[in-house]
């Protein structure tokens, strides 16, 4: 008999109420091209989305053992997106990042038929996912390869991620990304401007597997170019910490929850309330030319 593992554990005691869930859709070729879809029950308007990516050093994860992350999200009132993309070794950088943004891709173009607004999209991970989600919010031509518009995202938010990290020291990093003719480019650091999406980076005090100096060099770098970021580091929290606190018995150590759902809420409405200067039309409705 199969014992479970902890993250069966997880997932066992994740409460399962209000949310409903479309499993194995197909974003693209590789058998890895699929992502499940985490939405309320009860369901009365387009929602924002948030297509999270896990993490897993580039290595690891499933799509199935986040169901807890998918429905905690969703009991927020979102439209969850979780995908598998390949994984070293049977790719390295920076193929797992166009997997990320092929995915993305797909959700801003077909969300609106699984009740999600295609104008509220967020990309979202933990530990290598938010290094992930963070590659597609600053680096534009992930997306443009895809046949999609960084200009598209909503917003991105990162838990705990590897935004700054060379020099690679690690032998097994060094085979993913080492083959990069410019490494300084693997770094979601070296892709910041102005234009990036408005950004919330959150890390643990305690994380010593990626060093809380990762959100605050990118957040600072963020806020140099001119960009909107928020932090919030969470004393006494560790790498995996972070992400337990998506569990009902552990979410009250931390506001993980209330701090993306409050992020996701006031970027929509400032989003919604700034119109397009090109979309602007005079009282007899023709095309205002300033």
């Amino acid at each position: 008999m199969k014992l479970p593992s902890q993250i069966d554990l997880l997932n066992a005691i994740a409460p399962r109420y209000g949310t409903a869930v479309t499993r194995d859709v197909v974003y693209g070729p590789n058998p890895y091209h699929r992502l499940d879809i985490y939405r309320p029950v009860r369901q009365r308007r387009a929602l924002p989305v948030v297509v999270f990516f896990y993490g897993g050093s580039w290595q690891s994860g499933a799509r199935a053992d986040y169901r807890f992350i998918g429905a905690a999200l969703a009991r927020l009132g979102l439209i969850v997106v979780v995908p598998d993309y390949r994984l070293y070794p049977d790719v390295r950088y920076p193929d797992f990042i166009h997997d990320a943004a092929k995915a993305t891709a797909w959700v801003l173009g077909n969300i609106r038929d699984y009740g999600g607004a295609a104008d509220a999209v967020f990309v979202a991970g933990h530990s290598a996912g938010a290094y992930l989600a963070m590659m597609l919010a600053l680096a534009p031509a992930y997306l443009a390869a895809a046949r999609s518009d960084r200009a598209a995202l909503a917003g991105a938010i990162g838990m705990a991620g590897p935004y700054d990290f060379l020099p690679i020291t690690g032998p097994v990093y060094r085979k993913i990304f080492g083959g990069a003719a410019d490494l300084a480019g693997t770094q979601p650091i070296a892709h910041v401007d102005a234009e990036a999406p408005p950004c919330l980076l959150l890390t643990g005090a305690r994380d010593r597997l990626v060093l809380p100096s990762n959100t605050a060099s990118l957040a600072a770098k963020l806020r140099a170019a001119g960009a909107v970021v928020e932090t919030r580091i969470y004393p006494g929290i560790g790498h995996i910490r972070i992400l337990l606190a998506c569990l009902p018995p552990l979410r009250f150590t931390i506001p993980l929850l209330d701090d993306i759902g409050s992020f996701i809420r006031q970027t929509v409405e400032m989003r919604q309330r700034v119109e397009p200067v090109g979309a602007r039309r005079d009282m007899a409705g023709r095309t205002n030319p300033g």
